[in-house]
């Protein structure tokens, strides 16, 4: 039992070191540069849009908020 066991688990090991040399030994480049440029492009637009976020909420949501809960807090009793 453990022997069947052990040799399944070495053949799935040898199985994938040879499909792992075939990708390995791969000359294609194959969609190299368009995932570069995917990435290249979600970094710039995401860095974009935070920096929008940034600028919206430190210049216009915060101080809003800032004088609603002051307000808010400031009454005579």
């Amino acid at each position: 039992m453990i022997r069947k066991i052990t040799m399944r688990v070495l053949n799935w090991i040898v199985a994938r070191a040879s499909m792992a040399k075939v990708i390995l030994k791969s000359q294609c480049g194959e969609n190299f540069v368009d995932s570069g440029l995917k990435i290249l492009i979600s970094v710039v637009i995401g860095a974009l849009l935070l920096a929008g976020l940034y600028a919206l909420f430190g210049e216009t949501v915060i101080p809003t908020l800032k004088t609603r809960i002051e307000q808010l807090f400031n009454y005579a009793g």
